[in-house]
């Protein structure tokens, strides 16, 4: 599918298009994930950046439903975040990182979510950014997202994970090897 950088990470007009409107009108439907925020200064951003933009629309594309839900008054750039309700569908089965991924000698899954993210364009969320999303909405409430793991957690084989059941947001660990039907990842990018 990629070849090269910058060659394949460029949509056409019709997709440009396609996208801007999913991305415009998510964005009017759901005004209390960034209250005070206008959609023609986000237009502005996306427009500068075709890159960027090739990365919504793998979120798009992969079932992530990204939206705006911050906004760096430092640099100007605005967060998008995946909104879907349950963990995306097109980023389910996977481990958590390439070492865990290597390191199954059978029954693997068809990648890690580190390297699915990387090859998107786009950060894994932490737990910091995991639960500041709950404060939004309700996710994850039968699905689960594998979390940017802190180094000390990782270095001794585990990775973490988050869901939200029984009205709470819980944060849990694993082996980083483990994969299941119900756990994918979520993202987030700087526009």
């Amino acid at each position: 599918m990629k070849t090269g950088k910058n060659d394949q990470r460029k949509l056409s007009a019709g997709e440009r298009t396609e996208l801007l409107g999913t991305l415009k009108a998510r964005f009017e439907k759901n005004m209390n994930r960034h209250k005070g925020l206008e959609w023609a200064k986000v237009g502005v951003r996306l427009d500068a950046d075709p890159e960027k933009l090739w990365s919504l629309h793998e979120m798009e594309r992969t079932g992530g439903e990204p939206d705006v839900t911050g906004h760096d008054k430092k640099t100007g750039e605005y967060i998008f975040t995946d909104c879907s309700a349950e963990t995306p569908d097109g980023r389910r089965n996977l481990c958590y990182d390439r070492q865990a991924l290597d390191s199954r000698k059978e029954a693997k899954p068809k990648g890690s979510a580190l390297d699915m993210a990387m090859g998107m364009g786009i950060e894994i969320l932490t737990e910091e950014g995991y639960r500041e999303l709950q404060q939004l909405g309700k996710f994850d409430e039968k699905t689960s997202s594998w979390l940017a793991t802190p180094a000390a957690i990782r270095k001794l084989g585990g990775a973490i994970f988050g869901d939200r059941r029984y009205e709470h947001v819980f944060v849990y660990h694993n082996g980083a090897s483990s994969y299941y039907g119900a756990r994918g990842f979520r993202g987030s990018l700087r526009v």
